[in-house]
């Protein structure tokens, strides 16, 4: 456990998009120190692996060989890109990272539900279930990931809850990226279960152009934790570090 972490208070580092072994030890090793040094537990954001293979999991676990304190992921579009998840999830949990899909746990008493999430869009402009069985298809993984995200906030029973996702559920954190590839980088549909269980802060990836925060309709903080989005406002310490109050539902920076 980090020295930072006092009562009633976690620590929580995030970041997304690694896409090992594309950056190099060089970059990873000073990421992983900060957030071991810094924070209470790290939450991994999608995007772990480049092409969705098992070496590259393997190269990840070498990297956070030096982090002690908790590590939780979900997987991103990347992670499924040779079609083994499977065993890419397998090498983490070998390892201890604390892979979620669907799934929720608790830890330093802040519950944290998660699961990969989809694109679809947003608001009035998200995708619908009608035409082709394609976009039908579409559709109904994004609604799917939602319900998964319902399903392991539904499970938790701490006052203060947290969600880790790969896709964003808000268009202001995809801002900066191409309006055409919005429906591509999220979906509005995963912003419901975050007001119905009133959750205290979210964090995702994807996003390697949009903006570093923004906020549910709620006002819930959410946190687009893509590495290079943190390289280009922190580029000493590219980690995103929030305090997370045990308590009540809120987040402090």
């Amino acid at each position: 456990m980090a020295e930072t972490e006092t009562k009633g208070r976690v620590r929580v580092a995030a970041i997304a998009d690694l896409h090992c072994p594309r950056f190099s030890s060089d970059v990873l090793q000073p990421i992983f120190t900060y957030a071991a040094t810094h924070a209470d537990v790290l939450l991994l954001a999608g995007d772990l692996t480049d092409r969705g293979l098992e070496d590259e999991a393997r190269t990840l676990v070498k990297e956070l060989a030096g982090v002690k304190i908790p590590v939780v992921a979900v997987l991103g579009n990347h992670d499924f890109e040779s079609g083994k998840a499977a065993e890419v999830t397998a090498v983490l949990r070998e390892a201890g990272v604390t892979i979620l899909d669907g799934e929720a746990l608790v830890v330093h008493g802040i519950g944290i539900a998660g699961t990969k999430g989809f694109g679809g869009g947003f608001g009035q402009r998200a995708l619908q279930p009608w035409g082709e069985p394609s976009i039908k298809q579409f559709v109904h993984e994004a609604l799917a990931e939602a319900l998964k995200l319902e399903s392991a906030l539904a499970k938790l029973r701490t006052p203060t809850k947290i969600a880790l996702l790969h896709y964003a559920p808000v268009p202001s954190t995809v801002a900066g990226e191409p309006p055409e590839i919005f429906p591509f980088l999220g979906s509005s549909r995963l912003e419901e279960p975050l007001t119905r269980y009133e959750v205290s802060a979210v964090f995702h990836g994807h996003a390697h152009s949009g903006a570093p925060e923004g906020r549910t309709r709620a006002g819930v903080p959410v946190y687009n934790c893509a590495l290079p989005v943190l390289q280009r406002i922190a580029p000493q310490a590219p980690v995103r570090v929030v305090d997370v109050l045990t308590g009540a539902a809120e987040a402090v920076t």
